[in-house]
């Protein structure tokens, strides 16, 4: 298996490198839909990749087709890869599914209410910052409804507010008022902001990793007074400190990756999300400041994906939120039980 998940990864990062494009970015940044690389993703399978076999999906082990999602924040690939991953294993119910797909959460605090109508079902209200929700074909919704857990697939009909985060990914609101027949909603709901949280753990240390890359590589290459930055101490220093904030949030984004493998585990979710997303402010002033005002120009990829970490790290909760539901998880805990919960996490 572990070549077959090897086979997978290098499959993935040979796509996308043949794919990506500086110009590519910047297009999409500028609100271009990048569709022939899309249409070469979903060709590829990779869409399907968090589909279990059974469902229709093509097998790959879960912790693989979760590393994906970690490439491509490697890669800064300007696609709804991630939701659509997500949102096609919240469907698996409905059968393998086509074209972009997004994800949104109706109930309370949301704006988007889903409730019984007749024989049917009603979705009314907006969905707030929905993911690519412009280029969606339908978007998977997840609700709870008299205490039942609950999966709606609904046809993005709906009017499209255009948004976007830091990074230049599409963030709209969607404006719903659809009947729904009785099979477009079935039992089987999850937590999606917990789901959510764990792919943007990964995005977000695929991009770290690629942000060490370019940072170590720089310094190795610019010269002044005489040598290379890579021989200033203090420069050492600084990326001695980004390498060791990079790997704890590969560490931690290794935890995130289990939630697809098996039932997701909320505290070590949580520690994965607080991780990352205090890996990503970090090293991203670092990285700025060995580049100097040439990670700053639009020539450079680094602003491409330090927005990404800006932006990423405060999707589906930030450091703050986590920190506060892990908090409440080990007061819940007691004297007793404080130790063994720090442990197991």
């Amino acid at each position: 298996m572990d070549d077959v998940n090897a086979l997978v990864t290098e499959a993935a990062d040979r796509l996308f490198r043949d794919h990506m494009t500086h110009r590519l970015s910047i297009e999409a940044e500028a609100g271009d839909f990048p569709a022939a690389f899309w249409e070469a993703v979903e060709a590829a399978g990779l869409t399907l990749a968090l589909v279990p076999e059974e469902a229709g999906g093509p097998g790959v082990d879960p912790l693989a087709a979760a590393g994906l999602v970690r490439r491509a924040g490697y890669h800064a690939v300007p696609l709804p890869l991630a939701e659509t991953m997500l949102a096609n294993r919240l469907l698996a119910g409905f059968g393998p599914q086509e074209g972009v797909l997004s994800i949104a959460r109706a109930g309370a605090g949301t704006g988007l209410t889903l409730r019984r109508s007749g024989p049917g079902w009603h979705l009314f209200g907006v969905a707030a910052r929905v993911p690519w929700g412009r280029a969606a074909r339908l978007v998977a919704v997840t609700a709870q409804v008299d205490g039942e857990d609950l999966i709606a697939c609904v046809p993005c009909e709906a009017q499209v507010s255009p948004g976007q985060n830091l990074a230049g990914e599409p963030r709209d609101d969607l404006a719903f008022d659809l009947a729904l027949p009785e099979a477009a909603v079935r039992p089987g709901g999850a937590d999606l902001d917990l789901l959510g949280a764990a792919l943007r753990s990964l995005a977000l240390a695929g991009a770290l990793d690629r942000v060490l890359d370019l940072t170590t590589a720089y310094v190795g290459e610019r010269v002044q007074f005489g040598r290379t930055l890579s021989k200033f101490q203090a420069v050492q220093q600084q990326v001695a400190a980004l390498a060791g904030q990079v790997a704890a949030a590969g560490g931690a984004a290794g935890m995130a990756a289990e939630a697809f493998a098996g039932a997701p585990d909320p505290v070590r979710i949580a520690c994965a999300k607080v991780r990352t997303g205090e890996a990503a402010g970090i090293a991203a002033g670092i990285a700025h400041q060995m580049h100097g005002a040439m990670g700053y120009s639009q020539e450079h990829s680094l602003h491409l994906l330090a927005k990404r970490l800006w932006a990423w790290r405060e999707e589906f909760g930030n450091e703050a939120h986590w920190s506060r539901r892990l908090g409440a998880a080990a007061l819940h805990q007691g004297a007793d039980g404080l130790w063994p919960f720090i442990a197991a996490a």
